[in-house]
């Protein structure tokens, strides 16, 4: 199966893999799935793949809550993996994930983004949806750090997507159910490793949320990872992972600790060959800080309007943007 799966990454423009029990391998290529209609996979053959490459603490994981995610690697190639069982069998969909962070000045990112690599502290959210580009973002901010800076860089991921070797800086990385138990206690354990930069994968849970919000606090530069669509979106998320009684001060230090929130979104490409990535960003001006300070969070598109010239940008200029350089020709793909 791997070499299968090793064969399609290197002869198709793919993105994603999809395997279904009792049915046929279908790919995504240029944001829409392709059915390999000849290519037909059996329960047994899932079934037998999944016992290859889950460790015993997947295994056990999988026997517990019929869902897994993981990373692997073979031939030089990576893949991001989430098992799942359905009514069918079990499925996986396996993200092809580059063997580098793509260099960041190749990604056509906004200049506010670009900046934030220089950044001695505070917290920067990479948001949108599942297969957005937030991971290979933030992997090529975490590796023009990692070139540029002599820091000390921690990144606890689930799983571990791209693998950066120090460089003038220096990394760790650690994978969530392998070096590490939560990401909570893995962000907990950081603050006592001496970093500059803290990766989060996912911040979901109020330790995580309150312990980033404290390492952006006291001289620490944290990125994380959303699965909103917004800038107010993603502050309201934060926000509302801590009870009422504790809302007032989230509110200061997240006033306080943002930096910048930006929101992705890929769009496909004219022509059809390959994406091309659509930007919300929202840069906390003193404007921006007393909005969340005084809870008009729901202003804060009105703000970004007005905030052009500190490189921040509404998602539709931003489409309009790729609309008017032939970049794109379809809003809706």
């Amino acid at each position: 199966m791997i070499d299968k799966l090793v064969n399609y990454a290197r002869t198709t423009p793919l993105s994603d893999i999809h395997i279904h029990s009792n049915a046929p391998i279908a790919l995504r290529m240029h944001g829409e799935i392709a059915v390999q209609e000849e290519d037909f996979i059996s329960k047994d053959d899932v079934e037998v793949f999944l016992d290859e490459i889950f460790d015993e603490n997947e295994k056990k994981q999988w026997v517990e809550t019929s869902d897994v995610d993981l990373a692997i690697a073979s031939d030089g190639l990576r893949f991001r993996v989430n098992a799942y069982q359905t009514i069918n069998g079990p499925n996986l969909v396996l993200r092809k994930i580059e063997e580098n962070a793509p260099p960041i000045e190749k990604l056509g990112l906004p200049p506010a983004i670009m900046s934030i690599t220089t950044e001695k502290n505070g917290l920067v959210l990479i948001t949108g949806p599942t297969g957005s580009g937030k991971s290979t973002t933030l992997a090529s901010v975490i590796d023009e750090i990692n070139k540029t800076r002599k820091e000390n860089i921690i990144t606890i991921e689930d799983p571990i997507e791209f693998v950066h070797h120090s460089k003038t800086s220096i990394v760790s990385q650690r994978e969530v159910g392998k070096q590490t138990k939560t990401f909570a206690s893995a962000l907990k354990a950081s603050l006592r490793e001496d970093p500059d930069v803290i990766l989060i994968g996912e911040m979901r849970d109020l330790e995580t949320v309150s312990l980033a919000l404290t390492a952006a606090e006291t001289g620490h530069l944290v990125f994380g990872t959303l699965h909103t669509n917004g800038a107010a979106s993603s502050i309201n998320r934060i926000l509302d992972v801590f009870p009422p009684s504790q809302q007032a001060q989230a509110r200061s230090q997240l006033s306080q600790s943002l930096r910048l929130v930006a929101t992705q979104r890929l769009m496909r490409r004219t022509g059809g060959e390959g994406r091309v990535a659509a930007f919300e960003i929202m840069v906390n001006n003193t404007a921006v800080a007393n909005l969340i300070r005084e809870n008009k969070v729901f202003q804060i598109d009105h703000a970004i309007q007005t905030g052009k010239q500190q490189g921040m940008m509404m998602m539709a200029d931003s489409i309009n943007d790729l609309l008017i350089k032939g970049l794109i020709d379809d809003v809706d793909a």
